[in-house]
């Protein structure tokens, strides 16, 4: 069975994109040793996330200053409401190194995945099924659903916003 999903490129208007990536450049990121659980101790792969929200025991919790110029991505879902939302941001490996499959939450949600750069790194979906990294493009999908990030290797980064909400 095909996992549903739906790919929306120039998810934003392009002023309010632009500003996001010149924004991005100012944002702090924070080392994060594991991808997720289903990494290997051994693995030496690596993030840097910059976390904007989460909802813990049903308290909304904003993390960051940085939070309300990334809100335009959320407010534009007309979600009911949001669970986490970070940026990912993935360095450069020699060649595009396919992460570890993982589900975001085990309860059904939706996930998004907004690409602020274009790169030849990916998402794929339990499937197999790859959505390339494009500027501005948002991918949808269930987030409990098994999916798993890749690397790039044609730019410095990958860097994309995910978005967890009902």
């Amino acid at each position: 069975m095909t996992p549903e999903y739906k790919v929306i490129d120039n998810f934003l208007p392009i002023d309010e994109f632009n500003k996001l990536v010149h924004t991005i450049k100012w944002v702090p990121f924070f080392f994060t040793p594991d991808l997720n659980d289903n990494q290997k101790s051994d693995d030496k792969s690596f993030q840097m996330t910059h976390p904007l929200f989460v909802l813990t025991d049903n308290q909304p919790t904003i993390l960051s200053e940085w939070f309300e110029n990334f809100r335009i991505i959320y407010d534009k879902l007309n979600a009911k409401s949001l669970i986490r939302m970070k940026i990912n941001f993935y360095p450069h490996t020699d060649t595009v190194k396919e992460h570890p499959k993982h589900s975001d939450y085990d309860f059904e949600h939706k996930s998004l995945i907004f690409s602020l750069n274009t790169c030849n790194g990916a998402t794929v979906l339990e499937d197999g099924t790859e959505i390339k990294s494009v500027a501005n493009r948002a991918l949808l999908f269930d987030g409990s659903r098994p999916h798993n990030s890749t690397t790039c290797s044609d730019d410095k980064v990958r860097v994309n916003v995910n978005v967890n909400y009902f």
